[in-house]
């Protein structure tokens, strides 16, 4: 059943999606697939997992931005 009179409900934007991230590898390791890479986004910690398949080719993001919760 729907209704005329409902509003959408808004896509909650995370923290990770807030701005152009610059990404720093932080380390990376030679598999059959390529290389892995773990980087870190140098404006906010947000972190992710890239894999360049070969060296001549852009890496590509293996898993969504994730934020790292703050240390108190």
């Amino acid at each position: 059943m729907t209704s005329s009179d409902t509003l959408p409900i808004p896509r909650l934007a995370s923290p990770a999606d807030a701005h152009e991230h610059a990404w720093l590898v932080e380390s990376r390791h030679p598999t059959s697939e390529g290389v892995v890479l773990y980087v870190r986004c140098a404006g906010c910690d947000s972190r992710r997992v890239d894999l360049a398949p070969r060296a001549e080719m852009p890496p590509t993001a293996l898993s969504r931005a994730v934020v790292t919760p703050s240390a108190r």
